[in-house]
């Protein structure tokens, strides 16, 4: 059976039927930018970005690479320079479409600068914009070279009120693209269905709810907005201001919650967790955290965790050494064993613990205490 195959920049590929273009490049490690594409997601081709050159008998044809399924015999260009400036109208679109005051360096002229400090006293900040560095939009601005303002005209900051009416997440939507990145996440990686589009033309933003607060809606700050969001329009407010991307170490760990297993990646700096994200395409969660997982990792630097154990001493608890502390619960463990009979004692599990946890505790009631009342909090 012959293989399908398409020509991407002068190469050859095979392919599977049913495969995107982008789906095919980014398979070879061929360089396509995007700013609205999930992976596992319906395409939608909003951004406009992941744009490519198809060779027809007839002439060249643009389309979006994340929508547009792949047929044998193509030949496709990802970078001709009518496609570079295309990409550029578009990247200059979507600056001129809110509050985005990114920094791409000398290409910026007085008026940007004006712009950028009206932003900056706009949002009360000291700094340029709470994502720079580590904003996909930037990143393709200075790639590309874009300085905004396609109209030529000068602007004001996008003024929007600023959703932080809860303890995790910051919605700007002055500096949203309407990527649907979000959305898409909400609806169709998680499926909570707490944001959506709403509204039409230029008016179109994304909603929360019926057009309420993420605090009011029925949002359960997974966070995996925040996640997949390319700009500055949803950040961590835990977060805020600390840890830069090139400034942390990234760490791999399995999120010690439950019994599933998530894969986490730690951003570290000085010894602290400055936040937590998922680790994309490993199993089980495939980049996908709860709201513990996410935001949950306070305690490992508070100042209010105990830090070594506490016995009790003529009714005070007193500071004590782990073997001080483990032979005195071995020995009243083994007091009421021996006098009471090991069915006077059972042990509770938490469905919140790691498999690894629950499986400990079963065998050390088994094997320890001599009996089989163990149970699981999830049955009660």
């Amino acid at each position: 059976m012959d293989q399908n195959t398409i020509t991407i920049n002068g190469h050859a590929y095979n392919f599977d039927p049913g495969q995107t273009i982008l789906e095919i490049a980014q398979q070879n490690s061929i360089d396509i930018p995007n700013l609205c594409h999930l992976k596992g997601t319906r395409a939608t081709g909003a951004c406009r970005v992941c744009i490519v050159e198809i060779e027809e008998s007839w002439g060249k044809k643009l389309v979006s690479s994340c929508s547009t399924p792949a047929k044998n015999g193509m030949v496709i260009h990802t970078e001709s320079p009518q496609i570079v400036e295309y990409r550029k109208i578009y990247i200059g679109l979507m600056l001129d479409s809110g509050n985005h005051n990114c920094d791409i360096g000398s290409a910026a002229d007085e008026s940007w600068t004006d712009f950028q400090i009206a932003t900056m006293e706009n949002d009360k900040k000291e700094e340029l914009c709470p994502v720079w560095g580590d904003c996909e939009l930037q990143t393709l601005a200075y790639r590309y070279q874009v300085k905004g303002r396609v109209s030529g005209r000068h602007r004001e900051p996008l003024v929007l009120p600023v959703e932080d009416d809860n303890p995790f997440i910051i919605r700007d939507m002055s500096r949203c693209i309407l990527c649907g990145r979000c959305v898409a996440a909400c609806n169709e990686v998680q499926v909570n269905q707490a944001i959506d589009f709403g509204f039409r033309g230029n008016n179109g933003t994304i909603i929360a709810g019926t057009g309420t607060t993420l605090m009011k809606s029925s949002c359960v700050f997974c966070g995996e907005c925040v996640q997949v969001c390319p700009v500055g329009a949803l950040v961590e407010k835990k977060n805020l201001g600390k840890g830069r991307p090139w400034e942390t170490e990234k760490i791999r760990t399995t999120c010690p919650y439950c019994g599933v297993g998530c894969q986490q990646l730690l951003h570290v700096q000085d010894n602290k967790i400055m936040k937590i994200t998922g680790v994309e395409d490993a199993e089980p969660n495939l980049g996908r955290l709860c709201v513990k997982g996410r935001y949950g990792f306070d305690f490992v630097n508070s100042p209010d965790r105990l830090t070594t154990p506490l016995i009790k001493k003529e009714g005070k608890q007193v500071p004590a050494s782990w073997n001080e502390a483990l032979d005195l619960v071995a020995k009243r463990f083994a007091e009421i064993r021996d006098q009471h009979g090991a069915d006077t004692m059972g042990v509770l599990t938490s469905a919140r613990t790691t498999n690894e946890d629950n499986y400990i505790a079963q065998k050390f009631t088994r094997a320890v205490l001599k009996t089989n009342n163990i149970d699981h909090c999830a049955r009660l």
